[in-house]
């Protein structure tokens, strides 16, 4: 989905109203305008962004869901959020963690990167872990509109299952709690061997549940554009990543990409200014050309013939097989 234009992205002022911890680590935020004005309306899957501050002092924003279930209103009077608090994460989390009842925050108003499809005719919701909180919306628009659809929602064990109560108000839901044992978890093989026309799937969740999903379906031969997905964190570092050089031919520049950065974070860090957005490969909008070496692809964008091409890359999230890439930047 386009995102709004400039104007509309003016950040809003919002006050911490209450905060409810769901399980060990992860707390719920309702946020209200400072000034009392109603809030933009959304429709199910939207997020918001939020202005953090990380260890270092340095503002950046993250992206969280908004999960009321009155999706599609003309105003609001509030959002709501969830938030798990990573152990391994880049400072967003810790931050909103300390947040307070009465803490202000500047947010971006609700943008929309993962739609619901108006045209399916049956749906097919799968959340696990932290990832409910955008299938929870969508659950709730469905219900509204009286459409067809099915809930599966998995986590390690029914203490870390934020919603419960909210979830387990649906009549068509299924929950799995796997206890580390993937094979009493979500059952992927039997809930996407029937694709059809106009039945789509969405899915949110940890990188490797969406991936599974992702190749579940294309075995099973669901459609590209009938399984959608939203990934929450950028990827982490994966064994086996090491430093690379990359040549930004246009600028002259050379830069060393460490093996905790992504090309994207170390080009925006030598002051180039770039087109991005979602910084997990999911909008291809930081899709460059490469010139010269082997781009190693970890994007859910671009097509199977474009990656396998080697000519262009998401510079957000991939990296390098060859010890030097060159940029067209």
């Amino acid at each position: 989905m386009d995102s709004p234009p400039a104007k509309q992205r003016i950040p809003i002022n919002v006050v911490v109203s209450e905060i409810r911890t769901l399980t060990p680590t992860i707390k719920a935020f309702v946020l209200h305008s400072t000034d009392g004005a109603a809030l933009p309306a959304y429709t199910a899957g939207a997020h918001i962004r939020v202005q953090v501050i990380l260890p270092g002092g340095d503002a950046d924003e993250r992206s969280y869901s908004l999960i009321d279930d009155s999706v599609g209103s003309e105003c609001r009077s509030h959002y709501r959020i969830a938030v798990q608090l990573e152990a391994n994460g880049k400072g967003g989390s810790p931050f909103m963690h300390g947040l307070k009842v009465g803490s202000q925050l500047n947010i971006r108003p609700p943008q929309n990167d993962f739609p619901l499809d108006e045209t399916a005719t049956h749906s097919v919701l799968i959340a696990g872990g932290i990832g409910i909180t955008p299938i929870l919306a969508m659950a709730y628009a469905l219900q509204a509109s009286g459409r067809s659809f099915e809930f599966h929602y998995g986590t390690r064990s029914p203490d870390l299952m934020a919603f419960r109560d909210a979830v387990e108000t649906f009549r068509n839901v299924v929950l799995y709690f796997d206890g580390g044992d993937p094979r009493r978890g979500l059952q992927l093989e039997s809930l996407l061997a029937h694709p059809a026309d106009g039945k789509h799937v969405y899915v949110c969740g940890p990188r490797g549940l969406i991936d599974a999903v992702i190749a579940t379906a294309k075995h099973h031969g669901w459609a590209d554009d009938h399984v959608h997905f939203e990934l929450f964190n950028s990827p982490a570092v994966q064994g086996g990543d090491t430093a690379f050089e990359v040549e930004l031919r246009a600028s002259g520049k050379t830069l060393q990409v460490p093996a905790d950065k992504s090309i994207l974070d170390v080009i925006l860090a030598a002051g180039c200014d770039l087109m991005y957005d979602c910084k997990r490969g999911e909008c291809g909008m930081c899709a460059t050309a490469v010139l010269e070496g082997i781009p190693e692809h970890r994007d859910y964008n671009l097509p199977d013939d474009e990656r396998a091409g080697g000519k262009v890359m998401c510079i957000c999230v991939s990296r390098a097989k060859s010890p030097r890439l060159v940029l067209d930047l």
